[in-house]
């Protein structure tokens, strides 16, 4: 089982996933979690102006740098997502709180849930959208890359802001992981008019 250690500097690809290799455009790409980046003109919460895949997702193979970047902006307007890996051989999903800082997603979950050792060194599938915000245009994005445990930076502290007080119940104490985008997709729905938010508690 991977020990809690945080990464080394390589940082290498995801196992497994050969023949395809990272995707250059995502290094030096937007690196803020908030509204603003490199695409952040017009409605922040809307879709990009190009098709719906990017990269070996799209099914056509024919996703551009630009496109990339547009996804991994786009999942930096958002402060939470799903975290997808398997768990003794059973899958699960966990929610995370995520910021985008140099290229990469950094993620935070509660240590109690035990995911984290799960994650640690192998591949995972991480998504985010706009589904709750309404408006005639929504987007997701996924992606998948091999997460190791870090220790954030300040900066990144800083950026993730305040934990929650309690996780199921019980003290939130936060362990982090890096995960570098690959096999990046992004999908778009446009509806006719705006949509009201129809979930109730």
């Amino acid at each position: 089982m991977p020990t809690e250690s945080p990464a080394s500097a390589g940082r290498p690809g995801a196992p497994g996933l050969s023949g395809t290799s990272g995707l250059p455009g995502i290094s030096g790409g937007p690196g803020t979690s908030g509204p603003s980046g490199a695409f952040g003109t017009g409605d922040p919460f809307g879709p990009p102006n190009t098709g719906s895949g990017t990269g070996a997702d799209s099914g056509t193979g024919t996703g551009t740098d630009a496109d990339t970047a547009r996804a991994i902006d786009l999942l930096g307007r958002v402060s939470f997502g799903r975290l997808a890996t398997s768990m003794r051989a059973m899958p699960f999903v966990a929610p995370a709180r995520h910021i985008v800082n140099d290229g990469g997603v950094v993620l935070r979950i509660h240590r109690g849930f035990g995911y984290h050792r799960a994650c640690n060194g192998s591949v995972v599938a991480y998504g985010a959208d706009s589904f709750d915000r309404g408006g005639r245009s929504v987007w997701s994005v996924q992606f998948i890359g091999t997460a190791r445990i870090v220790c954030p930076t300040d900066e990144e502290l800083l950026l993730f802001g305040a934990e929650p007080e309690q996780a199921d119940g019980e003290p939130f104490e936060p362990v982090f992981m890096r995960v570098e985008p690959q096999f990046v997709t992004l999908h778009t729905l446009e509806y006719r008019e705006e949509q009201p938010n129809g979930h109730a508690a």
